[in-house]
């Protein structure tokens, strides 16, 4: 069905009217609760981010986000990764809405009490300058930090310090931060414990610029209003947006965050009849990059804006330390030293022994090996299977199912 063209002007009522207007917008949560009563309507389906906002009549990307905070909850699960699917779990109908509400409209989020207000500093620092304004003592980290979703987070060395400390300073110093690495390795993982206020966009080829800065969207009663994006919203509250995958998202449309980025930090909303937004202190970009993902570009535009490059490799001494078997490790380990020497092209990252760990825990090791043959590429599986022969003294095989069982008169 083709969504009938906005007026050129926004509605009076809208959510970016000065006064504040009565537009309904969604509450905190609320979108996730939409998200999971899809998922819990049509529990046998995998569900793609774009289907789920093509029902909702809402970005794919705020979708996205929410569908991840489902799963980071336990409250749904990631079929597929390419594309991305979800499916329901057995809690998804207890987080589903039953109605939806829609909320007055909201007002930009207070900065925090560290962080200097507008009329102190009318001027934001552009990227790459140290700004007193922003600055705000980094946490003290002595052991794990708890991630949003609960989860721990064991630190690791950066430059001499815990990694989360290293990625604060560099938020304060406003200098963007670009993580690279395999995927599995943890680049999620240690943006959202530097940056437990963080606003993230999970990124694919199918990313529009509304994903980011926000698209008009229809109301119950039939209007139509403009709904900001998570870009939008983070300059907005002053704090760090995450781009995850953002090499897999066009260049053009990345190119929209840039003058967020640099010396002007502010944007020009066109969709929203130019509307011109502002960064408040505190804003801040930091990206996650998969070099060996189909399809993952690295531009001289976007490697220039991300001043700083850290590498992101997997933690096999923590995999240990959450007890994974010794014989795994010693496998993704052998395996990564090939994949550096250029003889295959993958290797178990921590995501990967973790759920072999699970599988060993639910099943045995035995299918859990398997399963760690069976989830090597194609054109690396034979020599994945020789090492897991040779580490664990015997043959194992890709999990399959055998003959059908059958009942004995």
């Amino acid at each position: 069905m083709t969504t009938p063209t906005p007026p050129v002007a926004a509605p009076a009522t809208g959510p970016t009217t000065p006064a504040g207007g009565t537009a309904p917008r969604l509450r905190n949560g609320e979108l996730r609760a939409m998200v999971a009563k899809v998922l819990a309507d049509d529990p046998a389906t995998t569900h793609t981010p774009g289907g789920i906002a093509h029902t909702l009549n809402r970005s794919s990307g705020a979708v996205g986000n929410a569908c991840k905070a489902l799963a980071d909850r336990g409250e749904a699960e990631l079929a597929t990764t390419a594309p991305l699917g979800y499916r329901a779990t057995a809690t998804t109908a207890a987080a589903a809405a039953p109605v939806i509400t829609p909320a007055p409209p909201c007002t930009p989020r207070r900065r925090p009490p560290a962080t200097a207000s507008a009329a102190t500093s009318p001027t934001p620092a552009p990227s790459g300058t140290r700004s007193t304004t922003t600055s705000r003592p980094a946490r003290k980290v002595t052991g794990p930090v708890k991630r949003p979703n609960g989860m721990d987070y064991h630190p690791r060395l950066l430059s001499g310090m815990p990694d989360v400390t290293a990625l604060q300073r560099l938020r304060d110093a406003g200098v963007a931060a670009l993580l690279y690495g395999p995927p599995g390795t943890g680049k999620t993982s240690v943006v959202e414990a530097a940056f437990n206020d963080c606003l993230t966009v999970q990124g694919d080829g199918d990313t529009v610029v509304a994903d980011l800065v926000g698209d008009y969207t229809k109301t119950p009663d039939g209007d139509f209003v403009f709904v900001h994006g998570p870009l939008v919203r983070a300059m907005r509250a002053g704090v760090p947006l995450f781009i995850d995958d953002a090499t897999l998202i066009p260049p053009t449309v990345l190119a929209v965050v840039y003058p967020a980025m640099d010396g002007r930090r502010e944007i020009i909303v066109k969709a929203n009849g130019g509307e011109v937004v502002k960064a408040e202190p505190g804003f801040y970009v930091v990206a996650g990059h998969n070099p060996g993902v189909h399809g993952a570009i690295l531009t001289d535009a976007l490697s220039s804006r991300f001043s700083v490059h850290i590498q992101v490799s997997s933690d096999y001494a923590l995999a240990e330390q959450l007890g994974v078997d010794k014989k795994a490790v010693r496998v993704a380990r052998n395996l990564a030293t090939r994949q550096e020497k250029g003889e295959i092209g993958w290797a178990p990252q921590l995501r990967e022994l973790l759920a072999f760990k699970k599988l060993a825990d639910a099943w045995d090791i035995d299918a859990a090996a398997g399963n760690l043959v069976g989830i090597a590429p194609e054109e690396d599986r034979a020599t994945v299977a020789a090492v897991v022969r040779d580490v664990f003294g015997k043959t194992v095989t890709p999990l399959a199912l055998g003959a059908r069982i059958t009942t004995k008169p």
